[in-house]
């Protein structure tokens, strides 16, 4: 797997390249826009993490025209945090976003999480809890369970993150879309359906206070 790390911060660079190579990634580097598009042209990336403020081409800019080029998966980071930045990335197809300062291992976690969910995967199977992602089934104990299609795409959503905390308006932006204007109410009520609906799975979905959700898968299930 090949990532290119897109950032005008050497050390950042350097640090998030240390990391990926010890899990065994191919790193390509570029300190601005203009660079990483060339890279892209002339080589097979896999995954992009893009900085957002950037001199020459900032993150915004380079990711549009990224995206013109090839579909590749989009990590931003970025030093701002607000609501919008994050809003205006998924908008215009990031997979993931990082707050600077960041801990490398959980951006890690992410670059995995988002390779994961690009990836083919047919079937997910745990003890005999099995979703398949082309039917749109989910089963336990070899019965069909019934779920609304937003009850689906959350799960579906969780599977592909696991162990990665999800907070409610990263759920409402890539379940409910960037124009809706629900609330934490919409999240958490659906989580409680869904969680429901899993029965003595229902502990693998796991609540983050003050922040959202996170999907752990547990050996030990629920009475």
């Amino acid at each position: 797997m090949t990532v290119l790390v897109v950032d005008d911060e050497e050390l950042i660079r350097n640090v998030i390249r240390e990391y990926l190579e010890s899990e065994d990634y191919f790193v390509l580097e570029s300190q601005d826009g203009i660079g990483a598009l060339e890279l892209i042209k002339e080589n097979s990336i896999d995954l992009v993490i893009l900085d957002i403020m950037m001199p020459k081409k900032d993150g915004y800019t380079t990711l549009k025209e990224l995206k013109q080029i090839k579909n590749i998966p989009v990590i931003m980071l970025s030093a701002r945090g607000e609501e919008y930045d994050k809003l205006h990335g998924f908008d215009l197809g990031i997979d993931d976003y990082v707050t600077k300062p960041f801990s490398p291992k959980e951006l890690m976690a992410r670059v995995k999480a988002v390779l994961k969910r690009n990836k083919e995967i047919d079937i997910f199977r745990h003890l005999d809890f099995e979703l398949d992602l082309k039917a749109h089934i989910l089963k336990i104990d070899n019965e069909e369970v019934k779920l609304t299609p937003k009850e689906y795409e959350l799960l579906v959503y969780f599977v592909q993150n696991e162990h990665i905390a999800l907070s409610r308006e990263q759920l409402l932006s890539k379940i409910w879309g960037y124009d809706f204007y629900g609330d934490d109410r919409t999240i958490d009520t659906h989580i409680k359906m869904l969680r429901n609906n899993l029965g003595k799975y229902r502990d693998w979905i796991v609540t983050v206070r003050g922040m959202g959700y996170r999907f752990e898968i547990k050996d030990e299930i629920a009475a």
